[in-house]
């Protein structure tokens, strides 16, 4: 039976693999698995209840889902505070705000809206690791948690989520955001309530995009999955810079003032060499994940900054950001992670903290990107292949390393089984598109003949 949490919480159709009966059914089982912290037994010491904060994206389905969610844990004898539409960082803010023992965002991200997702925070507003998921998973079929009387959670609205958050974004910055003109795509999702207002509030001078969502249109052609919509915006309107956030906005991307796209792999470049330049970027150490652009490496390398990389996925780059205690760390998607303000990635967050940079150094942020320079980066998705023969193949490790002989230092080869589809992902740096492209698909071509599964 395949395991019931992904790589970010539960996540597929909603009303059909993410159902009300699932949704209700899984806030009770983490109401038996999270409700007995220290943290709760304390409270129920003092004659009160564990507290769980609940939000959700504009999706039409999260109102059902959230009511479920928030029935599930009541009825379990958790008291619940209900946040309404907020993005997910600041679920996790809040979280830890209010010293709440854990609590559960309905969200799909960047995925279209008739998919919903569960995604649940521990204490902290941190992310739940493997064995707790699985502690909750294994809940699902035990007796849920029955209280009568005055044992019963309470559900109450969350009158001030919203600016608890906006008031924390704006501690955050190293310099106002005063003459900038910024054009925000909040995606039709979760950040058109608090986006705008906290850039307005830092200063600057704002035109949003992608901030009239229905509950069927989050992530509809705007967005960080679709970022032609700000670009075509930041020219109309001549603006300094542009910022993308998905429908939750955990991630961003920006816009310079030429409607160039500029990627997670920047926007950290960006931000690593403003905070070591700061004295904040912890051991001058940044965190990525191995499908970061060599470029990034090499300009790091260049400004004297470690590059540590991790397995794909979020929350690898959490664990290494905390087991060492580092400042700074992300995704090439954009999910940038500061531990000193968050516990997990924050669009808003992250593209404060760039147009902040631009404000304090007075570059453009063409200029702020040019630390970097892009390598052609070529992926092919070999399909229907065993990923699991991978490593043990002697002909595809020899070509790897052929292919790595021919780049030299200036390009780069990466095979990876996938985590969830019979698929490994090929995918090839180098200094030109054409050499890209080519060794890319030369290497596809020796997976897919090698990996065959055999013949029925």
């Amino acid at each position: 039976m395949p395991r019931l949490f992904g790589t970010d919480g539960v996540r597929g159709l909603a009303n059909r693999d993410v159902s009300v009966e699932l949704a209700l059914s899984l806030a009770q089982a983490t109401a038996v698995v999270l409700g007995k912290g220290r943290s709760a037994e304390a409270r129920r010491k003092q004659g009160r209840r564990p507290t769980a904060v609940v939000a959700r994206d504009p999706r039409v389905s999260g109102e059902f889902l959230s009511a479920a969610v928030s029935a599930g844990l009541a009825s379990s004898g958790v008291d619940v505070l209900d946040a309404g539409v907020i993005p997910t960082p600041a679920a996790a803010y809040l979280i830890a705000d209010i010293d709440a023992d854990f609590g559960v965002m309905i969200s799909a991200s960047h995925n279209p809206a008739p998919d919903n997702g569960i995604k649940i925070f521990a204490r902290g507003g941190v992310k739940l690791p493997d064995e707790v998921e699985d502690r909750i998973e294994a809940a699902l079929s035990g007796d849920a948690l029955a209280p009568t009387g005055a044992g019963v959670g309470r559900i109450r609205r969350f009158a001030d989520a919203e600016d608890r958050y906006v008031v924390h974004l704006l501690s955050t910055l190293p310099k106002t955001l005063d003459g900038l003109h910024v054009v925000i795509d909040c995606a039709n999702g979760a950040a058109a309530g608090v986006s705008p207002e906290v850039f307005r509030d830092a200063g600057a001078r704002v035109t949003v995009i992608g901030n009239d969502p229905d509950g069927l249109n989050i992530n509809e052609g705007v967005g960080s999955t679709h970022p032609a919509a700000l670009a075509a915006a930041v020219l109309e309107q001549g603006a300094d810079v542009g910022i993308a956030h998905d429908g939750d906005a955990d991630r961003c991307l920006a816009v310079d003032a030429e409607g160039r796209i500029v990627g997670g792999d920047e926007i950290m470049a960006i931000l690593a060499v403003g905070m070591a330049e700061r004295g904040v970027l912890r051991e001058r150490t940044l965190v990525t994940t191995v499908m970061s652009n060599l470029g990034l490496r090499i300009a790091m390398r260049e400004q004297g900054i470690e590059v540590i990389e991790t397995k794909v996925g979020d929350r690898y780059v959490l664990e290494e950001l905390s087991a060492r205690k580092l400042s700074l760390g992300g995704e090439q998607s954009g999910h940038v992670i500061l531990t000193d303000f968050a516990t997990t990635g924050d669009g808003l967050l992250t593209g404060l903290q760039v147009v902040s940079e631009m404000a304090r150094t007075g570059k453009t942020l063409a200029e702020l990107a040019a630390v970097m320079k892009l390598y052609p980066q070529v992926l092919v998705n070999v399909e229907g292949v065993d990923r699991d023969r991978l490593g043990a193949d002697a002909e595809i490790a020899d070509a790897v390393i052929a292919a790595e002989k021919r780049l030299g230092d200036s390009g780069r080869v990466l095979l990876r089984p996938s985590g969830t589809e019979p698929m490994v992902r090929v995918m090839v740096e180098a200094a030109d598109q054409e050499t890209a492209e080519e060794i890319a698909n030369d290497l596809a071509a020796i997976v897919r003949s090698r990996l065959a599964h055999p013949a029925a």
